[in-house]
């Protein structure tokens, strides 16, 4: 299946996907999952990253010392140095709205398809109820073959994976990964 609008080119975080159930098949773009393997389905909101967030913090508040400290050996000779604090609190202010900024964009609903290998199929839309009647759909249709339907959601991708990925692999059986 080819990106909307982009060619053959690999999907990324945020890209429209069509995700359909058909013949007792889920299609999350190209990928199809059997409803039979089907083990867990469930819409939540994904919670903040904390990590990430204090990883950032940490990484700018390192260039922040490094910048201070280059302003302070260039301007070692000088008496005046009013602006040296004033630089420090744009810093401290730029910091804590970076932070503030990574934990509220890490904050999104997720609809979370699961398979008895493991394997697992985020996806992710603004609206919360929305997630939960596609997750209501999924999980009527695995007992009831002649349920099909089609949503369009948006990728989610939480690796660094650049092909995609629309199922993440995570401990399946005998997963050996994208052979190139």
């Amino acid at each position: 299946m080819q990106n909307p609008g982009g060619g053959d080119q690999p999907r990324r975080k945020g890209d429209p996907l069509v995700l359909r159930v058909s013949h007792r098949t889920l299609w999350v773009g190209s990928a199809a999952v059997p409803l039979h393997n089907v083990t867990w389905v469930d819409a939540f909101r994904l919670n903040h990253d904390w990590g990430r967030a204090f990883s950032r913090l940490v990484q700018w508040l390192v260039l922040a010392v490094i910048v201070y400290a280059a302003i302070n050996y260039a301007n070692a000779g000088d008496v005046e140095q009013n602006g040296n604090s004033s630089l420090v609190l744009i810093v401290v202010a730029i910091c804590v709205f970076v932070v503030i900024r990574e934990l509220i964009a890490s904050a999104k609903p997720v609809l979370v398809v699961e398979m008895n290998s493991g394997s697992r199929v985020v996806v992710t839309l603004p609206s919360m109820d929305e997630l939960r009647e596609i997750a209501g759909q999924i999980v009527y249709a695995i007992d009831h073959p002649e349920a099909e339907f089609t949503a369009i959601v948006r990728q989610f991708n939480n690796s660094t994976n650049n092909y995609g990925p629309v199922v993440n692999m995570t401990n399946g059986r005998g997963n050996t990964g994208f052979k190139l």
